[in-house]
C-alpha cells in the first residue's frame, strides 16, 4: 500500500563511529525522501567524522566497525558533517520524519551534528522538534516484537534483504516495512500523524532527560531531581541548571534547558512582587544599623 501524504515523508539511517551521541559522529546517512503521490528520491552520505575539539578525524570503535563494514581509512577523503550540513537541511525541509529505533539513536544523533556545526560557527536553519515522526520500530513493536531484519522477513516475503547495516540499505528497508505494515494491518490508519501517534511524544530533548508531564509542563527525568517540575528546579537551585550546561550531556539536551532558563527568567523579571517579598525588601531596608 503506498503511503498517503500530505507532505513529504523522509526515511533516514544513520551509521556511525559509536553510540555514545556527545562522543561519537555520523559516518553514513541516507535519506529516502517520499513525495504525495508516491515519487520518491534517494541521496547517501559518506562523512568523515570530526572531532570540533581536536581538529581531526574522529576514530571508528572497532564495534561499530564490525556492524556497519566502515573503517577509519575509508572515509578520510570524504566531507565532514560541517561540509554537507546545509545540503542535508534542504532534504529536511519541509518534510515529517520516518525512521527504525530513530526516536532513540538516529535522530538524537543528527540533532547532535547540526548543534555542533552550529557551535563551529556554521547558520544553518533546521528544526528537528517540529516535524512529525514516524518510527517503524515502535510499530512493529506494538505489532508483532522483532529487530528490523526479522521485520523485513515477516512483512516483505521472507527473505533477508542485502547489505543489512548500511545506512542506505536499511533506509530502504524501513520504507518497504512501512508499507507492508499498512498492508497488513487494516487498523493502521494510512495518516502521518496517525502514524506517528505510535512515537510517545512526551520528550522534551531527543534523550529523555526532559518530559513533559500530563498538563504539558517540563518535567526532568533522571537523577536525583527525576520527577520533578523543571520550573520548580530552577526557582529552588538554578545552579543545577549551570550543572547541565557544564555537564556531559548532549547539545540538544543543554539547548532545551537553557531554553527552559531564559523561559523561566523572562517569567521571573514579568511577574510582579508578592506582598509577602515587598514586606521582606521592606523590612530589609528598615532595619536599623547599629
Amino acid at each position: 500500500m503506498e503511503l498517503n501524504l500530505e507532505r513529504p515523508l523522509l526515511f533516514f539511517d544513520i551509521e556511525s563511529t559509536g553510540l555514545n551521541i556527545p562522543a561519537d559522529s555520523i559516518i553514513e546517512l541516507s535519506f529516502v525522501k517520499v513525495f504525495p503521490g508516491g515519487e520518491s528520491r534517494i541521496k547517501t552520505w559518506k562523512i568523515k567524522p570530526w572531532d570540533y575539539i581536536n581538529a581531526c578525524q574522529r576514530p571508528i570503535s572497532p564495534e561499530a566497525s564490525k556492524v556497519n563494514g566502515i573503517t577509519d581509512d575509508m572515509l578520510t577523503n570524504c566531507p565532514t558533517f560541517y561540509d554537507v550540513a546545509e545540503e542535508v537541511a534542504e532534504w529536511l525541509e519541509n518534510s515529517d520524519l520516518s525512521g527504525f529505533n530513530a526516536v532513540k539513536f538516529d535522530l538524537p544523533m543528527l540533532s547532535e551534528e547540526f548543534e555542533r556545526v552550529k557551535l563551529a560557527g556554521k547558520k544553518v536553519n533546521v528544526d528537528l522538534h517540529s516535524p512529525l515522526l514516524v518510527d517503524v520500530q515502535n510499530i512493529f513493536h506494538a505489532m508483532e516484537p522483532r529487530n528490523l531484519k526479522a521485520a523485513y522477513r515477516f512483512y516483505c516475503g521472507g527473505e533477508d534483504f542485502d547489505n543489512a547495516h548500511t545506512a542506505e540499505a536499511d533506509t530502504v528497508a524501513t520504507y518497504e516495512v512501512l508499507k507492508a505494515q499498512l498492508d497488513r494491518y487494516d487498523t493502521l490508519k494510512n495518516d502521518v500523524k496517525a502514524l506517528s501517534s505510535f512515537v510517545p511524544k512526551k520528550y522534551v530533548d531527543f534523550s529523555g532527560t526532559l518530559i513533559y508531564d500530563e498538563k504539558g509542563e517540563e518535567v526532568i527525568n533522571f537523577g536525583k531531581h527525576k520527577g520533578r517540575k523543571a520550573r520548580d528546579v530552577y526557582f529552588s537551585e538554578p545552579s543545577y541548571f549551570a550543572w547541565i550546561k557544564n555537564g556531559s550531556f548532549t547539545l540538544d539536551t543543554k539547548a532545551q534547558f537553557e531554553a527552559l532558563a531564559e523561559k523561566y527568567r523572562r517569567e521571573r523579571l514579568s511577574t510582579p512582587a508578592s506582598e509577602e517579598q515587598l514586606r521582606g525588601l521592606q523590612d530589609k531596608f528598615n532595619t536599623k544599623k547599629f
